[in-house]
């Protein structure tokens, strides 16, 4: 449905490193960082779909929701999403509320967007 979404972000080196971490789960790697420390895009390798950019704007406030394959993969994005300075923003779980299957957790990246992943497979 989309090509790519970009983030503005304050602090490149804080983004960088929390999107690195809590990505890898999921099998998203940065790509295409640039040397000065200004923009970076993650996606599957050779296929970059979200960037992050430094702007002196405020940063984006968006909910971003990625897909699992399982639920282990969740509860890894989640740990390792927190390990790299993300905060909570709903602990791995099943929200039966949204669907029978629908298995998520959220956390709030350094500049407050609500980053998901989410699996509808049964493990």
């Amino acid at each position: 449905m989309f090509d790519h979404i970009g983030l503005r972000v304050t602090d490149f080196a804080k983004s960088l490193r929390f999107y690195t971490a809590a990505l890898a789960p999921l099998g998203y790697v940065p790509q295409q960082v640039d040397e000065k420390g200004k923009s970076a895009g993650f996606g599957p390798p050779g296929e970059p779909s979200l960037w992050l950019g430094v702007s002196d704007a405020a940063p984006s406030s968006i909910h971003l929701a990625f897909r699992a394959k399982s639920r282990a993969l969740v509860d890894r994005f989640h740990a390792a999403a927190l390990d790299a300075g993300g905060k909570d923003n709903g602990a791995p779980g099943l929200r039966k509320d949204y669907s029978p299957t629908y298995y998520g957790a959220f956390v709030l990246d350094p500049g407050g967007n609500n980053v998901e992943a989410v699996t509808f497979a049964e493990k």
